[in-house]
């Protein structure tokens, strides 16, 4: 490298053009497009487990049972109103760290929440109410089922005792 090279964020040496203005505009788009450091550096401590045989096998093991329990307190969580889906995406993120299936089933389903999520926002309002009037209706019956099964407590009759 020469006195006139300048190193970029990805520690690659590139002529400089002499305009100081434009080489601050290329290193800010590659800062923009580059990895968080703590990214980078996961990424190199998960390397250095996966080059021992043994420690394949220990992460394997580790986030298959991790991402197990966070999938299993969010399926646990779904009937209920919370994030239960999102903790299980947060369980199947887990998984994806190190199984490529569930790096393809979390890549389908972001693909197919963002189309839902641009199909219901050019919708009408009154899809818009109709859709949310049904999702209340789906939890509530699904609410309303859980504990029934779970409890043998019948909500309806409950309520319309109180009332």
């Amino acid at each position: 490298m020469t006195g006139t090279d300048v190193v970029d964020a990805t520690g690659a040496g590139r002529p400089s053009g002499g305009d100081p203005q434009e080489d601050g505009a290329a290193g800010a788009d590659t800062d923009l497009l580059r990895k968080p450091r703590w990214r980078d550096r996961m990424g190199t401590t998960l390397d250095v487990i996966r080059a021992n045989p043994t420690g394949r096998v220990a992460l394997k093991v580790v986030v298959g049972l991790a991402g197990l329990m966070v999938v299993a307190v969010g399926a646990l969580l779904i009937p209920l109103p919370g994030p239960g889906w999102l903790i299980v995406l947060g369980g199947l993120g887990i998984w994806a760290i190190e199984f490529s299936w569930a790096r393809r089933l979390l890549t389908f389903t972001r693909r197919n929440l963002r189309l839902w999520t641009r199909w219901v926002g050019r919708q009408s309002w009154t899809v818009r109410i109709a859709i949310g009037i049904f999702g209340m209706i789906f939890v509530s019956a699904v609410v309303w089922a859980s504990v029934w099964l779970s409890f043998d407590v019948n909500l309806v009759t409950e309520v319309l005792n109180r009332l």
